[in-house]
């Protein structure tokens, strides 16, 4: 079951060119927790990857590094559950605290809105 809830490396936006992909196209949701931009992929039936965009603005090193490994544990539990097929970026919102529940919920969520309001997938 271990391997069924990994988070690869496949899972992961690493390049620069990914990133200004999903900043190019104009998809985003947004709560009181969470910033969310996204995009579609080619092949709906590829898994969602997963990209962090946490400032300074948001704390020290020590807060950053919270933010981020509680984000990437609430798309790790919920990766079956998510929309596969696309990428995004999440940022924590301006003066949001950081509680796993909360990231959960508000990751859930967003992405459902995301899935719901974006075009299918669009040619590169």
């Amino acid at each position: 079951m271990a391997s069924r809830l990994s988070y690869t490396k496949a899972q992961r936006l690493l390049s620069r060119q990914d990133f200004d992909r999903v900043y190019q196209r104009d998809h985003f949701a947004a709560d009181d927790v969470l910033v969310i931009r996204a995009t579609r992929r080619h092949s709906p039936a590829d898994q969602s990857r997963l990209g962090l965009a946490v400032s300074k603005k948001v704390g020290n090193a020590v807060v950053r590094n919270r933010w981020k490994r509680r984000i990437r544990e609430a798309f790790r539990g919920q990766q079956h559950e998510l929309p596969a097929g696309m990428d995004i970026v999440v940022r924590p919102r301006k003066g949001a605290v950081c509680d796993y529940h909360a990231i959960a919920i508000s990751l859930s969520k967003l992405m459902q809105r995301l899935d719901r309001k974006m075009p299918p997938a669009e040619q590169p």
